[in-house]
């Protein structure tokens, strides 16, 4: 530990790391999507808000809508919906999400 204070990483100022360990998170991210082409892939958005969509939700929206395999799953203690209509290949799921994990994890 080096003593220095820490803080959160988000678009707030100008202090957000956008350094190569993002960039290299960001390209693996691209391969994964690459990857995952024409194969059943759940895109399961937890704990992301709306302070910083562009990391998290947006790219799992375009991903989602861009691919007809592709599912879209986001539990959230608020109802939150897409501006795509992803019929039913996405579920909102509004409830606690330990909750609503431990509930999924049972039913497996």
């Amino acid at each position: 530990m080096c003593g220095a204070p820490v803080i959160t990483n988000l678009r707030a100022d100008d202090k957000f790391v956008e350094d190569e360990g993002w960039h290299a998170a960001a390209d693996n991210y691209e391969k994964f999507l690459k990857s995952c082409e024409g194969k059943k892939t759940l895109l399961l958005e937890l704990g992301v808000g709306m302070n910083t969509p562009v990391i998290i939700k947006f790219p799992f929206w375009k991903a989602a809508a861009s691919h007809e395999n592709f599912r879209y799953a986001c539990p959230d203690l608020r109802p939150v919906r897409a501006p795509f209509d992803f019929g039913e290949r996405a579920v909102y799921i509004a409830g606690d999400m330990a909750k609503t994990l431990k509930e999924l994890a049972n039913r497996m």
